[in-house]
């Protein structure tokens, strides 16, 4: 396990929205090296990267074309090579995005494999015997290529599948079993790609799409196999590299394929999605100050699966992401504090997303840009300063608007006011550097009443109280200690914490 991880506080970056150095309306790898110092002020040690591979951008950058070249838009492989440098040199690591399950219908190697004529890579990619074979169970593209049959796609149209092979045979004369050489080859491959990185300097990868490799593989056993096998690769040669899953299954993705860390998705009605999201635009999510939510759903799902995983690897909250909508479109100012207290004092290993720190919007109704659809509101450009693209871009057609509101939250405008929550999430990152006991796993206890969702956490000698809740409660405590930090108002007294509206308190214990 990659020591650094146990304090790591991850900063996700959409590289065409973070900061556009050379005026062309797209954010740029030259861009991130010039902000590094401020993400590193934040107190986020470690970035993850958007995929800046070379792409037709039919889906943002995650529909590769060359795994082992920058896209032109971004840089070059040289200037990814000196973010990572630049990074080290702050101490901080950097995370590529990887792209396994897929790659674009303009990679080579799916250009290869859909003539007519056979080749090692014929079988780099699912295709069925025949054009007039399409069975409707899975996502098939038919009758499109010169080779006579029809291919996999994993979600859009120029995605075809890689071919890892099928756990179930259903349909003998087309699908290879896992173990088959060309199918193996293709795990080859991506571990390929891998070293390729990491030998430049990369500190790892979070892995897209995680559980989509091996088809007909319902208990991802097939699949968290060759998982292991990339482990044991990582283990051997680069033992200080991580990989972070996009899974959302702890126990399939830590303890069966040998991750480092899963991610707590949003899948709506799960744990994460009831703390955060639940119901129409929030209105049942705990954090809604409404009272409506529920802590059952997130406690009887999250803590066995920590519980079973701790002492293995990291299950990894996060502010938000590219894929879903920001939080400010479902919770008000006062409830996005609280979360980012819990995110960031809850085990793990936390990750925000750009402009989280500030506030940024969810801008909805905007026309779909490279595949983004109703996630392009959440990919706008990072919002710096007061002016022109709101210091994003020197262009007068930036790839997509900046929020255009009279009072658009800015790093310019949050930075120096004490209510901002910016102030908030600077805060807490500190804190969570400054005490052990909110760095990486180990024991917690989580405290809560069934019908409330007034809640207590306790890491060590640390005890976090939560009130989501739109008037006061009050939660009965043996905490008797000094108050650290605290959201809103509240006190500890008299064997109580008396939590005033939409509170958190912070104690460290006598």
């Amino acid at each position: 396990m990659p020591s650094w991880l146990n304090d790591a506080v991850f900063y996700e970056i959409y590289p065409q929205s973070f900061y556009d150095s050379n005026g062309d309306g797209i954010g740029d790898i030259n861009g991130i090296i010039q902000k590094l110092d401020y993400v590193k002020g934040l107190g986020c040690n470690a970035i993850w990267l958007n995929p800046v591979y070379d792409s037709p951008f039919m889906d943002g950058g995650y529909d590769v074309r060359d795994y082992y070249k920058v896209a032109p838009r971004y840089g070059t492989n040289d200037d990814l090579v000196r973010l990572f440098e630049a990074a080290h040199r702050k101490k901080m690591k950097i995370l590529l995005d990887l792209v396994p399950g897929h790659t674009s219908d303009t990679h080579p190697w799916f250009l290869a494999a859909k003539r007519a004529q056979e080749s090692d890579l014929s079988n780099r990619y699912i295709f069925t015997k025949s054009v007039w074979d399409a069975p409707p169970e899975y996502r098939m593209m038919c009758g499109i290529c010169q080779r006579n049959g029809n291919y996999m796609v994993n979600y859009f149209s120029s995605q075809p599948a890689l071919n890892y092979g099928f756990a179930e045979i259903t349909h003998p004369e087309w699908q290879l079993p896992v173990d088959h050489p060309d199918c193996l080859r293709t795990a080859e491959a991506i571990k390929a790609v891998m070293r390729f990185w990491l030998d430049k300097g990369a500190d790892g990868f979070r892995v897209d799409m995680a559980d989509s490799l091996v088809k007909n593989d319902d208990d991802k056993k097939a699949t968290a196999k060759i998982w292991r096998g990339v482990r044991e690769m990582l283990d051997a040669e680069y033992p200080e590299a991580a990989m972070v899953s996009e899974w959302c299954c702890p126990d399939r993705a830590i303890t069966d394929a040998g991750f480092h860390m899963d991610f707590y998705l949003d899948h709506y009605g799960n744990g994460y999605s009831r703390l955060f999201r639940f119901g129409e635009w929030g209105d049942l999510a705990v954090f809604n100050p409404n009272g409506l939510g529920d802590l059952k759903g997130f406690a009887e799902e999250y803590l066995p699966a920590y519980n079973r995983t701790k002492d293995k690897g990291y299950i990894c909250f996060m502010t938000n992401n590219h894929d879903m909508p920001r939080v400010p479109a479902y919770l008000d100012k006062q409830a996005i504090k609280l979360v980012n207290a819990f995110i960031f004092t809850m085990p793990g290993v936390p990750f925000l997303y750009y402009g989280d720190e500030i506030g940024m919007r969810y801008q909805a109704d905007l026309i779909s840009k490279e595949g983004g659809f109703s996630r392009t509101g959440s990919r706008t450009p990072m919002q710096w300063k007061a002016g022109k693209n709101l210091g994003f871009s020197e262009s007068d057609y930036p790839y997509l608007p900046v929020d255009m509101s009279d009072d658009a939250p800015t790093v310019e405008n949050q930075k120096d006011d004490p209510d901002s929550i910016y102030r908030v999430v600077i805060d807490l990152i500190a804190l969570r550097h400054k005490y052990d006991d909110l760095h990486g796993n180990g024991e917690m206890e989580f405290l809560y009443k069934e019908g409330s969702t007034a809640f207590a956490v306790r890491r060590g000698d640390l005890m976090m109280f939560f009130n989501p809740l739109g008037k006061e409660t009050v939660i009965a405590t043996d905490c008797d200690g000094d108050v650290i930090y605290k959201i809103g108002e509240a006190v500890i007294e008299n064997g109580r914490a008396v939590m005033q509206p939409q509170s958190f308190l912070l104690i460290k214990n006598n």
